[in-house]
């Protein structure tokens, strides 16, 4: 479907021999330098997104945690944001680079502030910080942008969308998602663990704070890379976790890899309705995602996260 509907449709067969065949024919060369290339960003970023939210659920034990409610994804539009006011000659692998380090410096804001005091993490201090440094963040990108009159420029790339996503910027991005993915996979038995209680992990031998620091930085590479290639797609890592546990159950050996699966489905289906509900025009994907992550974010808040435990 994501292959076929769009501003032009293409028939399964004209797909078909495009994917098939050596043809050079303008439906084929739309398939092969548009669309295929959207597809697979489509994927990649649902999975990481889903990925890194229920990395973050588990690590916090918190059903509201989500890589936008806590500051990655502000920290790391900040640094696209600087990234094109002072540095305009950097390519895109410094720009995802930039993207890595402004989300480890909003989630570490979080962080620090939500574990001032000595009762350690507080699931509802760690969301008050992150819907204040979120915030914070966000002002000085738009302060930066308007300044430096790159505010369309900064909107058109945090806004959220994979138009334009081309094959140089997947070789880069496609191979760090996969393994991210893998390696928090890898890691799923000592996150179902922490998730219960940091006492058990310990009470099992493990070493909490040297998991905590690869989970955190699985976290801020996945969401560096997804808000890298297509921007800002808030709610999604919030979702998809929720869901895949409701069903599944509460083992992240199984939620991990469901997760990426679900999130990519879902990420190519919402990016499918931004090309096709107003074509030839595009309706931003990540407007689709906040209309449909709203009512559930509202469900969650108002059951306290019980119903999806």
């Amino acid at each position: 479907m994501s292959l076929a509907l769009g501003a032009a449709d293409i028939s399964l067969k004209s797909i078909w021999l495009s994917l098939t065949t050596n043809g050079s024919s303008e439906t084929a060369n739309m398939l092969h330098e548009i669309r295929i290339p959207r597809v697979i960003g489509a994927m990649f970023v649902g999975a990481a997104l889903s990925v890194a939210g229920a990395i973050m659920q588990g690590l916090t034990r918190n059903p509201l945690a989500d890589p936008g409610l806590l500051g990655l994804t502000a920290g790391a539009n900040l640094a696209l944001a600087i990234g094109l006011a002072f540095f305009p000659a950097l390519n895109y692998f410094s720009m995802m680079v930039a993207c890595f380090i402004g989300a480890g410096l909003g989630a570490g804001l979080v962080f620090g502030i939500g574990a001032t005091k000595r009762a350690g993490f507080s699931p509802f201090r760690i969301v008050l910080a992150g819907a204040a440094i979120t915030a914070f963040l966000t002002a000085i990108a738009d302060a930066i942008g308007i300044y430096f009159k790159l505010s369309k420029d900064i909107s058109m790339w945090t806004a959220g969308g994979l138009i334009g996503t081309t094959w140089s910027q997947l070789q880069i991005i496609v191979p760090i998602i996969l393994v991210g993915v893998i390696v928090a996979t890898l890691f799923s038995r000592q996150l179902t663990i922490l998730s219960l209680h940091e006492e058990v992990a310990i009470g099992l031998g493990q070493n909490i704070m040297k998991v905590k620091v690869i989970l955190f930085i699985l976290i801020i590479v996945l969401t560096g890379s997804a808000v890298a290639l297509a921007g800002n797609m808030v709610f999604l890592g919030l979702m998809i976790p929720h869901i895949v546990r409701a069903i599944v159950g509460t083992d992240y050996r199984v939620i991990l890899p469901i997760s990426a699966i679900t999130g990519a489905g879902f990420m190519m289906l919402a990016d499918l309705m931004g090309r096709t509900i107003h074509a030839p025009y595009e309706t931003p994907v990540a407007a689709i995602v906040a209309f449909l992550g709203l009512p559930f974010f509202l469900i969650v808040v108002h059951k306290g996260g019980k119903a999806f435990s």
